[in-house]
C-alpha cells in the first residue's frame, strides 16, 4: 500500500508514483513525460516529497513502494515547481501562436495554476522552422526542448523521424533524414507549448474557443475517439483526448489530418438524374425518390425480387446498414444484399465461424500488453491500423513480448521483429502447417486444452506429418532454422496472440488460411485467454458492424441464417411484412457476373465504389453498364456514381448520429457535428423515405430507435442502447441491459461448443508467374490513404504525403528491367494495363511488385483477377501475374 496525499492505494509491481497518482485522479504536473515511453526526466516538474528521502524525487521515475508516504503539493514541492516555471516563462515565447493550434497550451495552464507572470514576449520572432512533414509547423521560439516529441516518435510509434540537435548554438527539434515521417501527429499531440501546430486547417483557429464534438473516427476499424473542432459550421481541426478510447490521445495521419473531405467543394449536394442524352441534371428529392422507387418496383414486378441487388456500406452506421438490409429483404423481397466485407474479410467470417462459432476478433487490443509472443501476418499494421500498432510496439519495447512478423514484404513492424519470416506470395498454408508440424514433433502443444475444448485433432496431426521443415522451406523460401525458432517461441511461450489482415484473407484459399491460424491458436492453447487470441484487423470503420447488421446474403442481423423459418418469422413479425425470402442471396462478387449476363437487372449501391474496389475492373465496368437501372447513394461523385441512372447525395460520418462497431467488437457512438452540405441527407433518412416511396411506412425513425429495434432482434446487441453508449463503448455480445459486454470471447467454451481443427493442405495461387508475365503483383493500402481514395484524396493534407500511385519493386528486378526510381512504368496482366511511378525498394522481394489500390488514374484492380475463394467468394487480390516495363 502507498499513501499519496492521504489516500491509501494499492499499486502494481513496477508502477511509478506518477502512474499510480494518475489512476487515483491525483494530478501531478509533468512537462516531459509521454505515456508508453521511458521517463525522460528533463523537466523535474513532477517532483514530489517522499517521507524518508533527503531530496524531492521525480514521480515519473520513482517506483511506488510499500508503506511509502507521498506529498504531491507540499510547500517545498510547490516552491520547486514555481522556480522551474519562472525560468521557463522568462526564457521562451509563450503567447498564443498565430498558426493553426492543436489546443490550449499545457504550459500556459501551469503558468496560470502556479501564478507565474509572463514577461513581455521577446521581439524578433523567426518564422516556423523545417519539420519532416508539411502537415505540422514547428515554432522553435516556443520549444522548451522537453523531448516529449522525440519520445513519442521513437518509442510510441517506433519511427524516430525527429531528433534534438544544436542549430546556431541552440537546441532545436530537427528532421532525422534517415527515417521517413509518418505524419501521424503524435509529436503534435504531446507538445506542451504549442511549438508544434497543425498546418492543414485554416490559420488562426483557437481550439478552446470553438465547439468540440466527440465522435468515432470514420476511417479504419480501430475505432478511435476524436474531437471535431467547429466554428461557424466548419471543421477547423481534429484532436484526441488523453486517456480516452482505444487511441488514448493518439491518431494516425488520416484521423488527424484527413478531415478536409468533410467540407470539400466536390461533395454531392443535390440528387442527380441521368437524362436521355446521357448527361446528369439536378432534381429535387421527391422526383429522385419517386423515380428510383418506380424503377426498382417495376423491375421487381416484371422480373422478380431476385432481379435486384444491393450493396450496403462499411462506411455507414450500424443503424443505416440495418435499415438497408431491411429494405432489401422486407420491402424489395430479396436476400441479394452484401457489402465490401466480401472483398476483405468474408474469409474471416467463414473461417473463424467454422472453427470457433464466431467470425470476429477474439480479444481486445490491450490484451496484447499481456502477450509473451505476438505473431503478425498479412497485416501492415503500422500503416493500416496504426493505433493497434501502438499497442504491439509497446508490448515489445516495454513489456518484453517477442514479435514474429510473417510477410513477403518489408513493413514497419519488421524493424521491431525478433524474427521476420519472409514467405513467397501465396504460401501461407505451408509455413503455418510447418510451424504446427514442429510444435507437435517437439511436444509443445497444449494437450490439455486440445483434449478438453476441441475436436478434429487427430485428423490435423495426420496431415501435418508431411510438412517437414525441408518441404516447407522448398515451398515458402523460409529457412528451416527460422521455422524452428518461430515454432519454439509459439510453442513454449504463453500466452501468444495472432494478428492478421488481408494478406491472409484475400486469396482463393483465404478461408483455409484463416482456419489454419485458428488451428495454430488452438494447438497452443491461446484461445479464450488474456494476451492470446486470433485477431483479424478489419479494414474499414464499420465493416464489423455491417456484418453484424446482416448486410450479407446468407444471414439476418446477428448472423441468424436466412434459411431458418423461425428466424424469418421473428423478423417478419417485427418488420410487419410478408414472408421473407429463404434462399441465400448473391454475394457482391456474384452480382457483377449476373449483371453482365443479364439476370440481374437493377442495383442499389450505398457508399461503395465497386468500379475501383472490385477485381478485374473492366469486367466490373461492363457489368454495371449492363444493368437496366443503377441507383447510387454517396457523398462524392465516385467512379461508380458516374455510371448511375440516379445519384442521391448522402451525409458523411460528421453529419449523422448512430454507432460504429470497431474491429474489437466495440460498439461506439457516432455524433452529428455538422449539417450535411446543401440538400444532402443522412443515409438513414434516405432509406426511410425510399421505403415510403416503395409503399412501406416505417414511421419516424431516429438512430436511437433503430438501435432499439436492432437490440430486440439481435441477441448479441440485446443490451446496447444509445443511452448506455454515452458512458463509453460496449463490446458484443451484450445480451441484456445489465450486461457489461464481453471483451474476450471463448473464455470458458467456444461459441459453437468445442473448437474444430481443420486439416488443410497447401495449394499454390491460381495465377503463377510465366514468361509473358514474370512478376507477381500484390495490392494493398498505404498509410495516408483509405479504400478507393474518395475521402483521403480530397484536400491537400493527405494528398501531398502520397500524391500518386507508386509501383514498388525490388532493386534486382529494377536493375534487370532497366527501370530507375521515379520513372513511369506500365504494369500489364492478362486483364489490362495501368501506369504508375516506379519506387525501387528493398521492401519488395525479388519477383514481386506492390501497387496500392487508391488511385483511379492507376487502378490496381484493372490488373487483378476475379478468381474466388469457393467458400467466402473473396477474390485473390494478393497474387496476380504481371509484367513491368518502362512506359512509352
Amino acid at each position: 500500500m502507498i499513501h499519496i496525499d492521504g489516500q491509501s492505494l494499492e499499486f502494481r509491481e513496477g508502477e511509478t508514483i506518477l502512474e499510480r497518482a494518475q489512476r487515483a485522479g491525483i494530478d501531478i504536473p509533468a512537462l516531459c513525460r509521454v505515456e508508453w515511453a521511458y521517463p525522460v526526466q528533463s523537466c523535474r516538474l513532477c517532483v514530489v516529497e517522499v517521507s524518508g528521502a533527503d531530496t524531492l524525487l521525480p514521480a515519473c521515475a520513482t517506483c511506488a513502494g510499500e508503506g511509502m508516504t507521498v506529498h504531491t503539493a507540499s510547500e517545498a514541492v510547490v516552491r520547486a515547481r514555481r522556480e522551474i516555471l519562472t525560468l521557463l516563462a522568462g526564457s521562451f515565447r509563450h503567447e498564443t501562436p498565430l498558426g493553426n493550434q492543436r489546443g490550449k497550451s499545457y504550459l500556459q495552464e501551469l503558468f496560470r495554476r502556479y501564478h507565474i507572470p509572463l514577461p513581455h514576449p521577446p521581439s524578433g520572432e523567426s518564422g516556423p522552422a523545417e519539420f519532416p512533414t508539411p502537415n505540422i509547423r514547428y515554432h522553435p521560439q516556443k520549444c522548451i526542448v522537453c523531448h516529449r516529441c522525440i519520445a513519442a516518435c521513437r518509442e510510441v510509434k517506433n519511427i524516430g523521424a525527429i531528433d534534438i540537435r544544436q542549430v546556431e548554438g541552440k537546441s532545436r527539434v530537427v528532421p532525422d533524414r534517415t527515417e521517413l515521417c509518418a505524419s501521424c501527429g503524435e509529436c503534435l499531440q504531446v507538445c506542451p507549448t504549442l511549438a508544434l501546430t497543425d498546418a492543414v486547417g485554416p490559420g488562426g483557429w483557437s481550439a478552446w474557443k470553438g465547439q468540440r464534438i466527440t465522435t468515432t473516427c470514420g476511417y479504419c476499424g480501430c475505432g478511435c475517439q476524436m474531437d471535431l473542432h467547429l466554428e461557424k459550421g466548419s471543421v477547423l481541426g481534429v484532436s484526441a483526448r488523453d486517456h480516452v478510447g482505444v487511441n488514448q490521445g493518439s491518431l494516425c495521419a488520416k484521423g488527424r489530418f484527413g478531415y478536409e473531405f468533410i467540407q470539400s467543394r466536390e461533395r454531392l449536394t443535390t440528387p442527380l438524374i441521368r437524362g436521355d442524352d446521357g448527361s446528369f441534371r439536378e432534381a429535387d428529392w421527391e422526383e429522385a425518390l419517386s423515380l428510383a422507387a418506380e424503377r426498382l418496383s417495376t423491375l421487381r414486378d416484371r422480373h422478380g425480387p431476385d432481379s435486384l441487388a444491393g450493396l450496403a456500406s462499411a462506411k455507414c452506421t450500424n443503424e443505416e446498414n440495418y435499415l438497408f438490409q431491411k429494405l432489401m429483404r422486407g420491402v424489395l423481397g430479396t436476400n441479394n444484399v452484401d457489402h465490401c466485407a466480401r472483398l476483405c474479410h468474408s474469409s474471416t467470417v467463414a473461417g473463424l465461424a467454422s472453427a470457433f462459432g464466431s467470425g470476429a476478433m477474439t480479444n481486445p487490443i490491450r490484451d496484447v500488453l499481456r502477450s509473451r509472443v505476438i505473431l503478425v501476418t498479412g497485416s501492415n499494421t503500422t500503416e493500416n491500423h496504426p493505433i493497434y500498432a501502438n499497442y504491439i510496439i509497446h508490448a515489445v519495447q516495454h513489456q518484453g513480448a517477442k514479435l514474429i512478423v510473417a510477410d513477403p514484404r518489408g513493413i514497419g513492424l519488421t524493424r521491431l521483429a525478433h524474427l521476420w519470416l519472409r514467405p513467397r506470395l501465396g504460401t501461407d498454408l505451408a509455413w503455418i502447417n510447418g510451424l504446427m508440424h514442429i510444435i507437435l514433433q517437439r511436444g509443445w502443444q497444449d494437450q490439455a486444452f486440445i483434449d478438453e475444448r476441441t475436436e478434429g485433432f487427430d485428423e490435423l496431426a495426420s496431415i501435418l506429418r508431411g510438412y517437414t521443415p525441408d518441404y516447407v522451406t522448398s515451398v515458402t523460401g523460409i529457412p528451416a532454422e527460422e521455422l524452428h525458432r518461430a515454432a519454439e517461441l509459439l510453442g513454449t511461450e504463453h500466452p501468444a496472440s495472432l494478428f492478421y489482415a488481408m494478406g491472409i484473407t484475400q486469396h482463393a484459399n483465404g478461408t483455409d488460411k484463416v482456419k489454419v491460424l485458428a488451428d495454430l491458436a488452438m494447438l497452443t492453447g491461446n484461445v479464450g485467454v488474456e494476451g492470446g487470441g486470433v485477431n483479424p484487423l478489419r479494414g474499414q470503420n464499420n465493416v464489423q458492424g455491417a456484418c453484424d447488421m446482416g448486410a450479407l446474403p446468407n444471414v439476418f442481423p446477428g448472423y441468424q441464417p436466412v434459411g431458418e423459418s423461425e428466424v424469418r418469422q421473428r423478423f417478419s413479425r417485427v418488420w410487419h411484412c410478408g414472408d421473407l425470402p429463404a434462399e441465400v442471396g448473391l454475394a457482391a462478387t456474384q452480382m457483377m457476373p449476373r449483371a453482365r449476363e443479364g439476370s440481374l437487372k437493377g442495383m442499389y449501391i450505398m457508399g461503395e465504389n465497386p468500379v475501383l474496389s472490385d477485381p478485374d475492373q473492366g469486367h466490373a465496368e461492363s457489368a454495371l453498364d449492363s444493368l437496366q437501372f443503377l441507383l447510387v447513394q454517396d457523398i462524392f461523385f465516385s467512379e461508380t456514381a458516374r455510371r448511375a441512372d440516379i445519384v442521391l447525395p448522402s451525409a458523411s460520418f460528421a453529419e449523422k448520429d448512430g454507432t460504429f462497431t470497431s474491429s474489437e467488437r466495440l460498439v461506439q457512438r457516432v455524433r452529428r457535428a455538422l449539417s450535411p452540405p446543401g440538400g444532402a441527407r443522412p443515409d438513414l433518412d434516405i432509406l426511410v423515405h425510399m421505403a415510403a416511396h416503395l409503399g412501406t411506412n416505417w414511421g419516424e425513425c431516429k438512430p436511437s430507435g433503430v438501435m432499439e429495434e436492432i437490440a430486440s432482434l439481435t441477441p448479441s446487441y440485446g443490451g446496447i442502447t444509445h443511452q448506455r453508449l454515452e458512458a463509453g463503448g460496449i463490446p458484443w455480445p451484450c445480451p441484456d441491459r445489465e450486461h457489461p459486454g464481453t471483451p474476450r470471447l471463448h473464455e470458458q467454451r467456444f461459441s459453437r461448443g468445442r473448437g474444430v481443427f481443420f486439416p488443410v493442405h497447401h495449394r499454390e495461387p491460381m495465377e503463377q508467374a510465366s514468361e509473358q508475365y514474370p512478376l507477381l503483383l500484390t495490392t494493398g493500402r498505404v498509410g495516408p490513404h483509405y479504400h478507393t481514395g474518395t475521402m483521403t484524396r480530397q484536400g491537400v493534407g493527405l494528398t501531398r504525403l502520397y500524391p500518386q500511385a507508386l509501383a514498388e519493386l525490388s532493386p534486382s528486378d529494377a536493375d534487370r528491367l532497366g527501370i530507375g526510381d521515379g520513372e513511369r512504368v506500365r504494369l500489364t496482366s492478362p486483364r489490362g494495363s495501368v501506369e504508375a511511378v516506379a519506387q525501387v525498394s528493398e521492401r519488395s522481394a525479388p519477383g514481386e511488385v506492390f501497387l496500392p489500390f487508391h488511385f483511379h488514374e492507376s487502378p490496381a484492380n484493372r490488373l487483378t483477377a476475379a478468381t474466388l475463394d469457393p467458400v467466402a467468394l473473396i477474390p485473390e487480390f494478393k497474387v496476380s501475374a504481371v509484367r513491368v516495363e518502362k512506359a512509352e
